[in-house]
């Protein structure tokens, strides 16, 4: 069976590359267009990984991942952050959040891939 991987980017553009690598690897994608927009995935429903963006309207990537981990169904899911921010201090103000990992953008789709394989199970 398919993994299901939730992505939350506000750019249509990033969620289009990432969905279409992520669908040539056999993955099921779910897309949001920002973090209030994917926790009406947050159901109870069956997800694999969530890869989100840090900067989106409405809910950032950080504070996403701070009510992912409040949710008892979704408190060890993988959580990858795709952003263009690499400075130290968001990236541990990310894992204090609960990230799992960090991909920078604009990002080589074999990189992608290899960090998911890293944290699927």
């Amino acid at each position: 069976m398919a993994k299901i991987i939730l992505i939350v980017d506000d750019s249509e553009s990033i969620r289009e590359v990432v969905s279409f690598t992520l669908e040539n690897e056999g993955y099921k994608v779910l897309i949001a267009n920002d973090g209030t927009d994917a926790l009406k995935f947050l159901d109870g429903s069956h997800i694999d990984l969530i890869i989100t963006d840090l900067h989106m309207p409405e809910m950032d990537g950080i504070t996403l991942i701070r009510e992912v981990r409040k949710m008892p169904t979704y408190q060890r899911i993988p959580i990858l952050f795709l952003t263009t921010e690499s400075q130290a201090a968001k990236k541990m103000e990310a894992k204090d959040a609960g990230a799992t990992g960090w991909i920078i953008k604009p990002f080589v789709p074999a990189k992608l891939i290899a960090a998911l394989n890293k944290v699927l199970r």
